[in-house]
């Protein structure tokens, strides 16, 4: 289950990514077939789409051609959701086509139940992957539930001030842990700790398994979103380092988009389009 490069260059975006729904769920890791590589399995982080309830977001990635999602702790997606309401949530993804790449931001800490319950939650809906805050005291049962329940980890980046601000802090954090300890790159949140995202992926190599996709205007604590390499991210240099690395095709490659919360289908779609192009710039390219 190949994507033919020539295939790629070719389609708009919703062709682009709804072949990687069935290619993810195959393997979980790319291939060094000159004829297959990159591969990008674009979704959206459903921060992005927080005005909305759980329908409402699936309506508008469905609408945005894309066919994966990451949930946040919140509304849409509760923690404590009873088995019948995941399940129910579960059948309402698939009847719009989406697969649930990651869910986060998790706060583990030290309390080992409540760790292996978000391992529970993720485990009943088919995720591989955690976007999470992990405290110091919490790495502990993560080397143990990572390898009982074959799920990643990807520690989050949160900008400045925060415990896991520079890329050296989400290295030193993953060291000598189980190898599905990882990071996701929040490309944003590293801009505003006036770090390279690309040289983040670079940096933290196959313990990646997820990105945060967004740009902000100014490397600092207080800026404003804006739209895919309108700021400061590369968005190609990104996706030329996420090739490197063999950047997992199940792992979680999320556009997040913080501004206009009641109305951001517009901006978003914009997100989609500049990721697709710097997409096809790589594959064309060569990588």
């Amino acid at each position: 289950m190949q994507l033919a490069r020539r295939s790629l260059l070719t389609t708009g975006a919703a062709a682009f990514v709804a072949p990687l729904f069935e290619l993810a769920r195959a393997s979980g890791r790319g291939a060094s077939s000159p004829d297959s590589r990159p591969w990008f399995p674009l979704g959206i982080q459903s921060y992005s789409l927080r005005h909305f309830d759980a329908q409402g977001a699936l309506e508008r990635a469905q609408a945005l051609g894309l066919n994966y999602i990451e949930f946040y702790p919140g509304p849409q997606l509760p923690p404590d959701s009873d088995t019948a309401a995941l399940a129910e949530f579960k059948k309402s993804a698939r009847r719009h086509d989406l697969a649930l790449s990651a869910f986060g931001v998790v706060p583990f800490s030290g309390d080992r139940a409540a760790n292996r319950r978000f391992f529970e939650l993720a485990n009943v809906l088919n995720i591989r992957n955690l976007t999470a805050d992990p405290a110091p005291d919490s790495f502990e049962s993560l080397d143990e539930l990572v390898a009982e329940f074959g799920i990643r980890v990807a520690i989050h980046n949160h900008g400045p001030g925060h415990r896991y601000d520079k890329i050296a802090d989400v290295a030193k954090a993953v060291a000598d842990h189980h190898p599905w300890i990882g990071a996701c790159v929040d490309t944003g949140h590293f801009i505003r700790s006036g770090e390279d995202p690309v040289q983040a992926v670079r940096d933290l190599g196959p313990r990646v398994f997820g990105v945060h996709l967004k740009d902000f205007a100014e490397e600092q604590a207080r800026t404003k979103g804006v739209l895919l390499g309108a700021g400061h991210l590369d968005v190609k240099g990104l996706l030329r380092g996420l090739d490197a690395i063999d950047f997992p095709t199940d792992g979680a490659l999320s556009i997040e988009y913080e501004e206009q919360p009641e109305d951001p289908m517009a901006d978003l779609e914009r997100c989609v389009a500049i990721a697709t192009e710097a997409a096809r710039a790589v594959v064309a390219d060569g990588g």
